[in-house]
């Protein structure tokens, strides 16, 4: 139990440092390329903070010990990635930007709002095609197939839309700046190349440090007894998001709105599209009662995060509270059904 707790205290730590990292790195590369703050949050930081969960239901479905175990912990991690953005990680956005208020000069949330509404918009198309084409029979597969084309397709044409708006915002003065210099320009010169350099270190000790985590979370679910839908959906999410939760609190903490709402926005579009599609490819694709209501929890969350920017609603964090109680709700649902 103690090496346990040690290697999720060293892989936590490892999270914590490659978050930093990643973060400088990610604003020198917008920087240099003159995107957006919204194009650098919702594509380049949120699709490299991804890949720990984006490997975790891979990993499942390949590599599990039975059919049963991997399909239901690989739908599992699928559908509860977005739902623990939508939920917990946008809570504690909330909760760091009243706890920097001071720094920040103010407790409301500022993200650039034609991309944020733009996120929230594709994630809630893509997200609720994925969910409700769960309920269609199994041996739709031609249906199932054409629904997870439409996915990929849908990511794809979001991106371009989110670059093609990002280089006209970029002209209004919303470009990418960097806060600090680049880490590696303190031994080498500030170039494009030790950029990229930095942003694969980081990446790759996000990766290791996402895989060390998981590994000693599930070894815990075992001693602990803790079932398997529970861990899919509760604890594999909460190691896996660590990198854009962490990353959103740097930015939140320096003022950068856009890139902190973006990093998690955008990672909710990539996962609610990507991922799925690789699941309706690769399991049955079938729901439980606790993944459905994960779904419908996401699906709730990401509409009330949607009307901040229908309505043009300041977003703060007492508004945010909602979306932390309806994490907790459904944690409440998962124990009482164990």
């Amino acid at each position: 139990m103690t090496h346990d707790l040690l290697v999720l205290f060293f892989s936590l730590l490892v999270i914590i440092v490659a978050a930093e990292i990643f973060t400088n790195a990610i604003e020198s590369l917008g920087a240099k390329l003159k995107f957006s703050e919204g194009v650098t949050g919702s594509i380049f930081a949120a699709v490299g903070t991804a890949l720990p969960e984006t490997m975790v239901p891979l990993v499942a479905i390949f590599a599990g010990n039975s059919a049963h175990v991997s399909e239901e912990v690989g739908v599992g991690a699928i559908l509860g990635a977005p739902f623990m953005l939508s939920t917990l990680a946008m809570f504690l956005v909330g909760g760091a930007a009243l706890l920097f208020k001071n720094r920040r000069g103010k407790a409301s949330i500022e993200p650039e709002p034609t991309g944020y509404k733009r996120d929230l918009e594709f994630f809630l198309f893509v997200f609720s095609l994925a969910f409700f084409v769960a309920f269609t029979p199994s041996d739709w597969r031609i249906l199932r197939v054409f629904v997870a084309i439409v996915l990929v397709l849908a990511y794809f044409y979001y991106v371009m839309e989110t670059i093609e708006a990002g280089e006209a915002l970029a002209k209004e003065g919303h470009a990418t700046e960097e806060s600090k210099n680049l880490y590696l320009s303190a031994i080498f010169k500030d170039h494009m190349f030790f950029v990229v350099v930095q942003l694969f270190i980081a990446l790759a000790l996000i990766i290791a440090g996402a895989k060390g985590f998981v590994g000693g979370v599930e070894h815990l679910a075992e001693l602990l007894q803790i079932p398997v839908i529970a861990l899919s959906l509760l604890i594999v999410p909460i190691a896996t998001e660590l990198p854009e939760k962490v990353n959103s609190i740097l930015w939140i903490r320096q003022g950068k709105d856009t890139m902190a709402i973006g990093n998690i926005t955008g990672a909710m579009v990539f996962q609610g599209s990507i991922l799925p599609a690789i699941g309706i490819f690769l399991t049955p694709w079938t729901l439980n009662l606790t993944v459905t209501a994960s779904s419908v929890i996401t699906l709730l969350a990401a509409v009330w995060l949607y009307i901040f920017a229908a309505r043009k609603i300041r977003m703060t964090p007492l508004k945010l509270i909602i979306n932390g109680i309806l994490y907790v709700t459904f944690v409440t649902i998962v124990l009482m059904n164990i």
